[in-house]
């Protein structure tokens, strides 16, 4: 059976606990340092923990990050932040807007950035080519929206995923700034439904998931404790394949 509106209320509150009491400042930045990949690719990695795979390297056209702290379990991957640094002369005040794809920790440091991402922080050219060579820097950041134009929330069938017992997905193009902190796998017919675990990095999994057209429906979770489940209008097809990539129909515009 489907659950009631209380079910699912009592079911975010015991994931998320009690709300915020206080407003979090959007406009405010945190102090950390960042290096950068030391590889010779300067975009990002395509073998990072959130398992994007090739979209891992081409997000925001490369400008991507590993993280540490902010990975959070995988709750981080795809989240959005804004990245300065602060040497004066060669830093920009812009900063560059990096997409968290993969996990690590490396000189006490909150980002791993691409190489090209680490460029972007500088005033220039040859500034970004200085902060390369110095290969680690005190930086400010924030959390921002990710924006992703023309593009719907996706979900993409993991290779891991075994028809029809084992369903295995990411979502991919997710915008705005909030996190999400569970998945609900229904059959939109007899409206059974499954919680879905999340397995590691950004993949999401059940086994023996409900037979027929799916609707994966996600719970948001912003800064300010506010809670919301989004239902997408498209469903996942019942003869879901691994690998296979399905518009939800729907995104996230605040």
């Amino acid at each position: 059976m489907t659950p009631s509106a209380a079910q699912l209320l009592l079911f975010s509150l015991l994931i998320l606990g009690s709300p915020a009491t206080a407003a979090t400042c959007s406009s405010c930045f945190s102090r950390s340092r960042a290096v950068h990949y030391p590889d010779s690719d300067r975009r990002g990695t395509e073998t990072g923990a959130c398992e994007y795979g090739a979209l891992g390297a081409t997000l925001y056209g490369g400008d991507v990050s590993a993280a540490s702290k902010l990975y959070r379990n995988g709750v981080g991957c795809g989240a959005c932040y804004l990245v300065r640094c602060t040497i004066r002369g060669y830093c920009s005040r812009d900063g560059v807007v990096v997409v968290i794809t993969d996990h690590g920790a490396s000189d006490s440091a909150d980002f791993i950035l691409s190489q090209h991402a680490f460029a972007k922080m500088g005033r220039s050219a040859s500034a970004g080519a200085a902060l390369l060579a110095l290969g680690v820097v005190d930086v400010q950041y924030r959390r921002v929206p990710c924006s992703y134009p023309k593009k719907n929330i996706t979900f993409k069938m993991d290779h891991s995923s075994d028809f029809p017992y084992y369903f295995a997905f990411q979502i991919w193009y997710q915008q705005g700034d909030r996190d999400i902190v569970a998945v609900q796998l229904c059959e939109t017919e007899s409206l059974t439904c499954k919680l879905v675990d999340r397995s590691h990095g950004a993949v999401w999994a059940v086994a023996m998931p409900p037979r027929g057209p799916l609707s994966a429906r996600m719970l948001l979770s912003g800064d300010d404790g506010d809670v919301t489940w989004l239902v997408p209008p498209n469903d996942v097809p019942e003869d879901w394949r691994a690998g296979a990539m399905y518009d939800s129909g729907i995104q996230v515009y605040s």
